[in-house]
């Protein structure tokens, strides 16, 4: 007889991913009025308030299905990169465009995908629900990537090659050189995707971005967010730019209607708000200086980034490790991610937030180590 519960042998082994700590959670947690949030890398200034009046203004469509593929939305996309709308595939975050390339163009139980180590978990996971072996190489101890160790990966087996630049939770940013050697040497069938979600906060782009250039690299896609630079995080809206052969493939199998009416309206007004990104560059660049020198003057170790966070290590000989200074922090009222989950428990990842909460946090922090 069979068992109602039997599922894929892929899936008994998952756990449920674990998501980052709420600002209501922590409110009821201490009884809290107020709680700054840095542990998540959104945007430091929220929502622009021109997509919020578009988002208002469009709220009495919700009735209606988006329309499949959001064509307005793709030619919004391609001419914001001087790209043929053909090459666009928009999805419910950048997580959906991840794991339509990967049931896609690998196959299970014959083909595998490279990454470094530690990389975005969603990567293995959906490889690991498709039987598609995930191989991995670590990073240097100063979170640079060896390419070669990359390449060394690969096979004439490998489907896809994922770099996330800038990397989390590093927010380290190869030079494109590397980008472009990779891109060269990788075995003919892989797919190098470039997830690029936090590509908008590096300076000068060009010299860590392929996207400019992707007409002379046939073989590469660039993955690109409106969660982060756009503060648009919770209405899940991601893309990628995509050869059009496999755009094809991947808009054939895509759930029709997976980017809601909303967002897509929200997005498209999102790219012509330069504004808000001028804005928002201003914030994070202003803030990571500032965070680094004052957390610097504490003892602390911040690790240079070309994101919109960074790494924080601890003064050599403080009373309560990381840990212990997450737990500290949250009872006052201020989230930063702590890094056990990528193997690393004496550091702390810090999201830039805006003038007063990058204040609160040195203040808090200083009291703390105090």
């Amino acid at each position: 007889m069979g068992d109602i519960r039997r599922v894929r042998p892929e899936v008994e082994g998952f756990e449920a991913y674990t998501p980052g700590l709420t600002i209501d959670a922590i409110k009821a947690r201490y009884g809290l009025g107020s709680v700054i949030k840095m542990a998540s890398n959104e945007n430091p200034l929220g929502t622009s308030p021109v997509v919020q009046k578009v988002l208002c203004d469009k709220a009495g469509l919700a009735f209606r299905y988006a329309q499949a593929g959001t064509p307005r939305l793709a030619a919004a996309i391609g001419a914001h990169h001087g790209l043929p709308a053909g090459r666009v595939v928009a999805g419910n975050g950048s997580d959906e465009i991840i794991d339509l390339l990967i049931r896609v163009k690998a196959r299970p139980g014959r083909d595998n995908i490279i990454a470094f180590k530690p990389c975005f978990s969603m990567y293995k996971l959906q490889a690991r629900l498709c039987g598609v072996e995930f191989r991995q190489t670590p990073l240097r101890e100063d979170f640079s990537f060896d390419p070669g160790a990359l390449l060394a990966l690969a096979d004439e087996n490998t489907a896809i090659c994922f770099v996330t630049t800038p990397d989390n939770p590093s927010g380290y940013a190869p030079p494109v050189a590397m980008l472009e050697r990779l891109a060269r040497e990788l075995p003919p069938q892989c797919l190098l995707v470039l997830d690029e979600a936090y590509m908008d906060f590096a300076e000068p782009q060009q010299a860590y971005s392929l996207l400019p250039r992707l007409e002379e690299f046939p073989g590469v896609a660039v993955l690109r967010t409106f969660s982060k630079m756009y503060g648009l995080a919770g209405l899940r809206l991601g893309y990628g730019l995509l050869p059009e052969w496999l755009a094809d493939y991947c808009l054939r199998v895509k759930p029709p209607f997976s980017v809601n009416i909303l967002a897509e309206e929200a997005g498209i007004a999102a790219l012509a708000d330069g504004d808000f990104v001028r804005a928002t560059l201003q914030a994070v660049r202003e803030g990571r200086e500032y965070l680094s020198r004052e957390l610097g003057a504490l003892g602390c170790r911040v690790w240079p980034s070309q994101a919109n966070f960074f790494i924080m290590e601890l003064p050599r000989g403080a009373k309560l490790d990381a840990g212990g200074v997450f737990e500290a922090l949250l009872a006052r009222g201020i989230i930063l991610r702590p890094l056990v989950s990528y193997g690393m428990p004496s550091a702390l990842r810090v999201s830039v937030g805006n003038a007063f909460e990058n204040a609160e946090l040195v203040r808090h922090l200083g009291e703390v180590l105090a």
